[in-house]
């Protein structure tokens, strides 16, 4: 340690009680952290579906598996896709206070997106794309047996008539 005058030292002294003095207001004013973010029920609406999961076809063929997980601290979902011959996709899935509606955003590995909207009701969970040419609706339920049914249907023609596009049972693995 080098040797100081003594003008030198009170100068030093000083100068530490000052930022000791002013660590200390800022010690003490430091902010109460806010609440977590996204605790409400809303935003375990969609929990039922975070799993690892086999996904069969209703003859009972396995379509793919579906890893779903909850990211950002709780606040959105995200799915793991990868189907029977190398086909893979993710989304990212999130509640929206400020429209409280829920929001998907699907990619996969043909390049094609896709972005929906909606709500949980009734133990289900239904998402649709904007109103458009073809508008894809998708609907998550609840099975008594813990199982989840996808079901993902689209419309040509404002939604007179329905076309299955795909129809899974999400069996938990063991």
């Amino acid at each position: 340690m080098p040797i100081l005058p003594p003008h030198d030292k009170l100068s030093a002294v000083a100068t530490l009680a000052a930022l000791l003095a002013t660590s200390g207001a800022v010690l003490a004013q430091t902010p109460t952290p806010p609440p977590p973010a996204c605790q409400s029920a809303e935003y375990r609406q969609f929990d039922f579906w975070i799993g690892e999961w086999e996904v069969f076809l209703p003859g009972g063929k396995k379509a793919g598996d579906s890893r779903i997980e909850s990211i950002a601290a709780g606040c959105a979902l995200l799915e793991n896709w990868s189907g029977n011959g190398g086909f893979s996709g993710k989304s990212l899935n999130s509640y929206d206070s400020e429209d409280k509606r829920w929001h998907q955003s699907w990619v996969d590995s043909s390049g094609s997106r896709l972005e929906l909207a909606g709500s949980y009701a009734d133990k289900r969970m239904v998402l649709s794309s904007a109103p458009g040419i073809t508008v894809q609706r998708i609907a998550w339920s609840i099975n008594d047996d813990g199982s989840v049914r996808q079901l993902w249907e689209s419309t040509a023609d404002g939604g007179k008539t329905w076309t299955v596009q795909f129809d899974g049972k999400y069996v938990r693995r063991k």
